[in-house]
C-alpha cells in the first residue's frame, strides 16, 4: 500500500471554489478504486496550502486507476472547473509508504483492551 500526498498551492480568494473541488474529489476518488482519506483546506495559518491524501496499492495500481479518474464524468469535470477557475495555482505529489507501525498501546485500545 502507498499512499499519494497532493499540496495544493491555491488562490486564497478563490478557497469555497477549492473546498468544492475537494467534495467532487470526495465522490470521484472511491468510485474510480482509491481509498480517500481526504482533503484538507486551509483554516488557520497558511491560506495558501491544502491537501489532498488517498491510498492505493501500488504503482500501477495508481496508473489503472488515473485512467479510471479520467474517464468518470465527475472526474472529468472536476478537473474542467479547476482549470476553468484557476484556484490551483501548484499541484505536487508524493508517494509515501508507511514506515510505523502502530504502537502497543495503540494495539490494546483496539483490541478492546485497557
Amino acid at each position: 500500500m502507498i499512499t499519494c500526498f497532493i499540496r495544493y498551492h491555491i488562490d486564497p480568494t478563490k478557497r469555497k471554489a477549492f473546498e468544492t473541488y475537494a467534495r467532487n474529489w470526495g465522490v470521484a476518488i472511491p468510485r474510480c478504486g482509491a481509498e480517500l482519506i481526504g482533503y484538507y483546506a486551509p483554516h488557520e495559518g497558511s491560506s495558501t496550502l491544502a491537501y489532498g491524501v488517498y491510498n492505493i496499492e501500488s504503482l500501477a495500481a495508481y496508473e489503472a486507476y488515473r485512467k479510471r479518474l479520467s474517464e468518470d464524468p465527475l472526474g472529468r469535470e472536476n478537473y474542467e472547473f479547476a482549470q476553468r477557475e484557476k484556484f490551483l495555482l501548484r499541484e505536487d505529489r508524493t508517494f509515501l509508504k508507511l514506515a510505523s507501525t502502530p504502537q502497543p498501546s495503540q494495539l490494546a485500545q483496539e483490541e478492546g483492551q485497557p
